[in-house]
């Protein structure tokens, strides 16, 4: 056995704790994992079954942790792990698991696979059997702060752009701000006007803002990746920049697996409670709706729909400020086969984007989304995740879809009273 199938094994050992013990025992093969699960609907292969994807795991399970296991295994009749079954099941573990969770919410037992999923890539990372792609990401995320390579002139840049084509000056490191607005890279790079649009909201509110100069990156590679100290380091960061600025409210930006990190792993990940609150932008805005100080008019006509990100709707429970604030903007909003907590996934999410080995099988995957699309014939598409939006930009033009897509706070902030734009400038 090799030093790092060895080191790979234990750890997987230490993960299998109560709750995995008692998912494995629980399992009842009915195959409603499989049905909610769009790699095996989309493809009928029965290796995409979620929980097929754990047997490894499942394996380890019984050879570790059971008398019969332990019997079969004494007498040389267990099949042992080995590095190149953890190198084939890399496919499944990394490619086709997006852990969205809506396997985890259909099992008539309650069993949560995303869970196993994540303790499995866990071992995988560590016996070198993750992708290289998420490697390489990871690894940048280490050492800049950004999965996508993106440091503090980067930013800088992006925000004299937008003074200069706006005349709002963004705030770096203000303390004692009320909120520290957190960005993924994509929005940096791809979708700058998402920023634009946080500043004209948080003008038109009279609130006091900022960003931070030595944590602004929200997306969490260790989560997607499966190794927990990265993703305690990248955490740690940003706690440690939230309360070097003294602010009373972080605000994920529209990442779904950043909002996860940091809203329900972080504490667990960093040992202790925060010393402020993690909102997701969607209930901030949603916030500002009720408090009567989110100004909108002109309602469009145009007929919309939303994509709810996994993450944020089903993993996070966020599900009905983004349907408040869709009803301030479109007269005609209507809701997908599947919506809400039942959406389904667009594909890339769980670190699959950041996967070229995947690229061909999320593309095929996608055609589930291609049908809820369709379903409603819907002339404008929302949604409130950056990594959704290029996977949904990639999958439409795939299959040669013409949907105007749009992230809902930019749609929000392209409809707000301008004659309601005074207080600060944050």
């Amino acid at each position: 056995m090799s030093a790092s199938l060895s080191r790979a094994i234990n750890v997987l050992k230490k993960v299998i704790d109560a709750p995995i013990a008692s998912y494995l025992n629980s399992c009842v093969h009915c195959g409603l994992c499989a049905e909610a699960c769009l790699f095996y609907t989309e493809t009928h292969d029965p290796k995409y079954t979620p929980i097929h994807k754990l047997e490894p795991l499942r394996r380890l399970y019984r050879q570790e942790y059971t008398l019969i296991g332990r019997l079969l295994k004494a007498i040389g009749l267990a099949k042992p792990i080995t590095d190149a079954e953890l190198e084939e099941w890399k496919e499944l573990v990394y490619n086709s698991c997006t852990m969205c969770g809506r396997c985890s919410l259909v099992c008539p037992v309650g069993n949560d696979i995303v869970y196993m999923v994540r303790r499995l890539r866990e071992g995988m990372a560590i016996a070198g059997h993750a992708p290289q792609g998420m490697i390489t990401v990871t690894k940048r995320a280490i050492e800049t702060g950004s999965p996508m390579g993106i440091k503090l002139p980067a930013l800088k840049f992006q925000l004299s752009q937008i003074k200069a084509e706006t005349g709002i000056e963004i705030p770096l490191d203000q303390e004692g701000a009320e909120y520290m607005l957190l960005l993924s890279s994509m929005e940096v790079i791809n979708f700058p006007e998402f920023i634009t649009a946080v500043a004209k909201i948080m003008r038109q509110a009279g609130k006091t803002w900022t960003l931070c100069s030595e944590a602004f990156e929200a997306t969490n590679s260790g989560i997607q990746i499966g190794v927990s100290e990265i993703a305690e380091e990248i955490v740690s960061r940003i706690v440690d920049g939230a309360e070097k600025l003294r602010v009373k409210t972080v605000i994920s930006p529209e990442c779904g697996h950043a909002f996860t990190a940091l809203r329900w792993e972080g504490p667990n990940l960093i040992g202790r409670p925060y010393r402020f609150k993690v909102r997701h932008i969607l209930e901030v805005l949603d916030e500002f709706r009720e408090q009567g100080i989110l100004k909108t008019s002109g309602p469009e006509d145009a007929r919309m729909t939303f994509h709810d990100p996994c993450q944020i709707v089903r993993m996070g429970g966020v599900i009905e400020p983004q349907r408040r604030l869709m009803q301030m903007v479109a007269k005609d909003f209507v809701e997908m086969p599947d919506s809400g907590k039942y959406n389904w996934c667009c594909g890339g999410g769980g670190g699959v984007s950041a996967n070229e080995d995947a690229k061909e099988l999320q593309l095929i995957a996608f055609q589930r989304k291609k049908e809820q699309l369709e379903a409603v014939k819907a002339e404008r598409l929302v949604t409130a995740c950056a990594n959704c939006r290029i996977v949904l930009e990639e999958g439409m033009e795939r299959y040669r879809m013409d949907v105007p897509l749009v992230g809902l706070t930019e749609l929000i902030a392209d409809h707000l009273v301008e004659a309601n734009n005074v207080g600060g400038t944050g």
